[in-house]
C-alpha cells in the first residue's frame, strides 16, 4: 500500500457521536468491551441476529406481536426476519423523529418552504383517505412520477401507512421508461405532475400522463399535481385531497410486508423490479442514518436526488432520526454552480449529500466555495453514485470546506442503502471509503472465492441483511438467484470491484461486469477515470474493452472536451498521465473525441451497453434506449462502430 493521506478526523465529533452512544449502549446491554469501530463491526457480523435485534431495541421500534427468532436461516436467499412481528414504516419514522419541522423544500428559484409535522401528517392523511376511498388496500400498488416535492413524500407516507406498495419514477423519464417500469406492477393509482421544471425550462407532462394511463389498464385513478387536470379525462386534482386534511392512521403489517418497488437501471433489458420490506428498510435506515450519518433532532439532511434514485428513499427516511429532510427540485447547477451551496449556507444544512459526478463537475469548473460561503452548520458531505477520485477528495477540502467530514459511500438500489461508507470516529483518507458498515458482512473475493485483503476482487456479502430484496416482481425466485447468487452460491455478488485495506477501509474500482482485461491484467475503469479527473481539458469520458476476432483486444477511450483545443496535445497529455500514474498497460489503444457520453437517466455511464454496440450488436438489443438520459448520443457511436468493424475486415 502507498502512504495514506489523511484529510480529516475529529475527536470532538466522535466523542458526541451517535456511534459512540450506540457502542456504549451495546457494551452495557450485552456486557461487551468494544473500544474500536472494528471490534463493534466484527460483533455485528458474527452475531447478526443479536445485532439486528439490538437495532430494534435501541431505537424503541413500535411493533406488536412476538417473534420466536430474529432470522430463520443465514443461508441466502429466502431469509425470513422477525417472523410474527408487525409494524409500520411510516408510523415509526414519524413518531421516532418527534421533530416539529418534517421537511424543507427548495427549487431553482431558491424560495424555501418549511413543512411542519402537523401539516405533513394532515396532508398525508388526506391522501390516505383518497386511497382508501379508491379501494387501495394492503399489497396494492401506487405509482408516481412526481418531482422531489413535499407532496411526493406525503403520498409515499400515506401509501406505506395504508400497507400498500409505493413505486416511484422521476418526472424527467420519458413515457417508454415509465411504462416499462410501471407496466410490470399493475398499479391502481398513478400520481403525476402536469408539468416539470428543470434548468430554467418547463416541460409539459399531460401527454405522457394520458399515454401511461391508456397503456396500463390496472390504473383506476390518475391524480395530477399542478395545473388544472381538466385536460386529462377523469383525472383528480391532488390539491383537493391535500386541502382536506385528515388524521393519518397506520396499518401494522408483517415485518417482511412489501414497502416499495425500486428499479434497476435496465441498461440492456427491462429494469428489474426490486421489492423491499417495511421492516427491513426501517431497521436498515435507522442504522444507516443514525449511526453512520450521525443525524439527530435539529439537524437538516439534504441529498441531491430525483425521485427515481434510491437516495430519495433514503432521504425521506431521515425523519426517523428527528432530522429535517431537505428536498430540492431542479438542476443542481441552475442558475449557477453555487446555487446548492447558497441554499446550504442560508438554511443551516448539516449534511450535504450529492453524487461524485457533481463534485467532479464543480472541480472541473474551478468552483471555489471557500471564501464565498461559511457553511457554519455543515458537518458532513456525502458522495455516492460512482467512485470519487483522489483529486475530488482533495478538492472538497481545498475548495469547499476545510473542516468537514467527507463520507464517500457505496451501496446500491438492490439493498436501498449504502454498505460501505461513513463513520464519525474514523479518519477520512484520500481515495478511501472509511469502513464496511455495521451488519454488512462485506468481503473482496478472489477468483477462487477466497476473501482477500489489499487485493482487488469481487464485492460480496456473505450473510443476509434485512434490506435485501424480499423478491423481484413477477419472479419465481430464479432471476433473483441468477442475478445475485449464481457466481458464489449462497453468497451475494454485488457486481463491483472492491479492495479492502489492512486498515478496514475500502476502495471501489468500478463495476466488475465492465472490467477491462488487457494482456491478462484486470483493470477497473474507475482507476482510469480517477486519473482523467486530474486533466482539466477532459470534461467527461468512458472507456470500454472489446474482444475482437482472432483474440485481439481493442480498448478505446472516448472523451468530451469543452473547447476546440488541439486534440493531439490532449491525447498526448492523457497518455503521459496514464503511464505515470498507473502503467503503460492502462493506456488506451485509441482516444476518440465525442460530443456526449451515453448515460442512464440516473447519470451512470453505460459501459457494458456501449461495449455491445461497438461490437456490432444492434442498438435495440445492446441497450435499453428508454433508460438513457441522452439517446441522441447513439448516432455518433454507431458511426464509430461501423469504422471499427470496417477496420477489422
Amino acid at each position: 500500500m502507498t502512504k495514506r493521506n489523511i484529510l480529516w478526523e475529529s475527536k470532538d465529533l466522535c466523542e458526541g457521536s451517535n456511534i459512540r452512544k450506540y457502542t456504549d449502549w451495546v457494551n452495557n446491554t450485552y456486557d461487551k468491551r468494544f473500544e474500536s469501530y472494528e471490534d463493534l463491526r466484527r460483533w455485528s457480523i458474527e452475531n447478526i441476529s443479536d445485532f439486528w435485534e439490538s437495532i430494534l431495541r435501541y431505537f424503541n421500534v413500535r411493533s406488536e406481536g412476538n417473534y420466536s427468532q430474529v432470522l430463520n436461516s443465514e443461508m441466502m436467499p429466502g431469509n425470513r426476519w422477525f417472523n410474527g412481528l408487525k409494524l409500520n414504516y411510516a408510523e415509526n419514522n414519524l413518531y421516532l423523529g418527534e421533530q416539529d419541522e418534517i421537511a424543507m423544500f427548495f427549487n431553482e428559484t431558491a424560495e424555501g418552504k418549511s413543512v411542519s409535522r402537523e401539516e405533513f401528517q394532515g396532508k398525508a392523511g388526506g391522501i390516505q383517505r383518497f386511497l382508501l376511498d379508491s379501494g387501495v388496500g394492503e399489497g396494492d400498488r401506487v405509482a408516481s412520477f412526481l418531482p422531489n416535492i413535499p407532496e411526493t413524500m406525503e403520498a409515499l407516507y400515506a401509501t406505506a401507512a395504508t400497507g400498500a406498495i409505493w413505486s416511484s419514477s422521476s418526472p424527467d423519464f420519458g413515457s417508454d421508461a415509465i411504462l416499462e417500469r410501471f407496466r410490470q406492477i399493475n398499479p391502481k393509482v398513478l400520481f403525476a405532475p402536469s408539468d416539470y421544471s428543470y434548468n430554467g425550462k418547463k416541460y409539459g407532462k399531460k401527454e405522457i400522463i394520458r399515454k401511461v394511463a391508456d397503456k396500463i389498464p390496472s390504473i383506476k385513478e390518475v391524480v395530477v399535481f399542478g395545473d388544472s387536470s381538466e385536460e386529462i379525462g377523469g383525472a383528480v386534482q391532488m390539491d383537493s385531497m391535500l386541502n382536506e386534511r385528515r388524521q393519518l392512521s397506520f396499518k401494522r403489517v408483517p415485518f417482511d410486508h412489501p414497502l416499495w418497488i425500486l428499479y434497476s437501471s435496465g441498461t440492456t433489458g427491462p429494469p428489474k423490479a426490486i421489492v423491499h420490506s417495511q421492516g427491513g428498510i426501517l431497521l436498515e435506515h435507522l442504522k444507516l442514518l443514525n449511526i453512520h450519518y450521525n443525524l439527530n433532532r435539529g439537524k437538516r439532511f439534504f441529498w441531491f436526488t430525483t425521485t427515481g434514485w434510491m437516495m430519495w428513499n433514503v432521504l425521506v427516511s431521515s425523519i426517523s432520526t428527528g432530522a429535517t429532510a431537505v428536498l430540492y427540485d431542479g438542476s443542481p447547477t441552475y442558475p449557477d454552480n453555487y446555487h446548492l451551496w447558497e441554499i446550504a449556507d442560508g438554511n443551516k444544512i448539516g449534511f450535504f449529500g450529492t453524487s461524485a459526478a457533481y463534485l467532479s463537475h464543480l472541480m472541473k469548473e474551478g468552483v471555489r466555495v471557500i471564501g464565498k460561503y461559511a457553511l457554519e452548520n455543515l458537518y458532513a458531505i456525502g458522495s455516492t453514485g460512482s467512485p470519487l477520485s483522489n483529486e475530488a477528495f482533495r478538492y472538497v477540502y481545498e475548495s469547499i470546506k476545510k473542516d468537514v467530514w467527507l463520507a464517500s459511500i457505496s451501496g446500491g438500489t438492490d439493498l436501498c442503502t449504502s454498505f460501505l461508507g461513513g463513520c464519525a470516529c474514523l479518519p477520512v483518507v484520500e481515495g478511501e471509503l472509511q469502513c464496511r458498515n455495521l451488519g454488512a458482512d462485506i468481503h473482496s473475493f478472489d477468483d477462487n472465492g477466497k476473501s482477500v485483503i489489499d487485493q482487488v476482487g469481487e464485492l460480496v456479502i456473505k450473510k443476509p441483511m434485512p434490506s435485501m430484496p424480499i423478491y423481484l416482481w413477477n419472479d419465481n425466485g430464479e432471476k433473483l438467484k441468477e442475478t445475485y447468487f449464481s457466481q458464489f452460491p449462497g453468497i451475494w455478488r454485488h457486481g463491483d470491484w472492491l479492495l479492502v485495506t489492512q486498515y478496514g477501509s475500502a476502495v471501489i474500482y468500478g463495476r466488475s461486469d465492465s472490467t477491462l482485461k488487457r494482456r491478462g491484467i484486470r483493470i477497473g475503469t474507475a482507476e482510469i477515470y480517477g486519473v482523467l479527473d486530474e486533466i482539466d481539458e477532459v470534461k467527461d469520458s468512458i472507456i470500454v474493452g472489446l474482444e475482437l476476432e482472432g483474440g485481439e483486444y481493442y480498448m478505446p477511450l472516448f472523451v468530451v472536451t469543452e473547447k476546440e483545443e488541439d486534440f493531439d496535445k490532449v491525447k498526448k497529455k492523457i497518455v503521459e498521465k496514464l503511464k505515470i500514474s498507473l502503467s503503460p498497460r492502462h493506456v488506451p489503444d485509441d482516444i476518440i473525441r465525442v460530443s456526449q457520453i451515453p448515460r442512464t437517466i440516473n447519470g451512470k455511464k453505460m459501459e457494458v451497453p456501449l461495449k455491445k454496440l461497438l461490437m456490432g450488436i444492434q442498438p435495440e438489443k445492446a441497450m435499453n434506449v428508454g433508460s438513457m438520459a441522452n439517446p441522441e448520443s447513439l448516432d455518433e457511436y454507431m458511426e464509430i462502430a461501423k469504422k471499427i468493424r470496417k477496420s477489422q475486415k
